[in-house]
């Protein structure tokens, strides 16, 4: 026995047909409304999202300050990763510097790993005077932008049309209440039952 090809006509809850349930028109518009609102929802969402990460990134980039550090000493192991050996472009060492207020402050940072003690590194501090890590370049502040941005937006996309298809699976559950409730019907007109 051939089996026969399923076609799916585009917009068929929108067309006149005397098949057609009144659920089927108001699943038709659930759709059409949730991904509507996903899609301009996802988009408003996701560049406040990108605004308030780069509002952040931007805030955190101007609040670090750098100074010149002298190396007071290295912290031994500290550019090396103990369980693989790998060396790092980085490493600890104990620093000393003068804060905006002119007061001598030590601290660790990070070196690069050709830093001797007495040599002069650049440091970063925050407003307070702490030792801070760099502040992210351009490329990196824009990336993470970008990825807050699209993150919000996708999983605000997403939670309209879930919540879209919940109240979509309402409405078939009730078509399917109400139909099994018609042929309950028709079953005692008939006088006898079915299944």
């Amino acid at each position: 026995m051939r089996k026969g090809r399923r076609t799916q006509v585009m917009g068929w809850r929108w067309r006149s047909n005397p098949l057609r349930r009144h659920s089927d028109v108001v699943e038709a518009w659930i759709v059409l409304a949730a991904w509507t609102a996903a899609t301009a929802g996802g988009v408003a969402a996701g560049m406040a999202g990108a605004q308030a990460a780069e509002h952040v990134v931007n805030q955190d980039r101007a609040g670090r300050r750098p100074v010149t550090a002298v190396v007071l000493k290295t912290v031994p192991g500290s550019g090396r990763d103990v369980v693989t050996g790998v060396r790092y472009d980085r490493m600890l060492a104990t620093v000393r510097w003068r804060d905006a207020k002119g007061a001598v402050r030590t601290g660790t940072a990070d070196v690069k790993p050709t830093a001797k003690p007495g040599s002069h590194v650049q440091a970063w501090t925050d407003g307070r005077g702490r030792l801070v890590s760099q502040p992210v370049s351009s490329t990196e502040a824009a990336t993470r932008v970008v990825l807050a941005g699209t993150g919000v937006g996708l999983a605000t996309g997403l939670t309209v049309l879930g919540g879209g298809r919940l109240v979509r699976l309402r409405v078939q559950r009730r078509a399917t209440e109400r139909w099994g409730a018609e042929w309950e019907r028709v079953d005692r007109q008939w006088g006898h039952r079915t299944g």
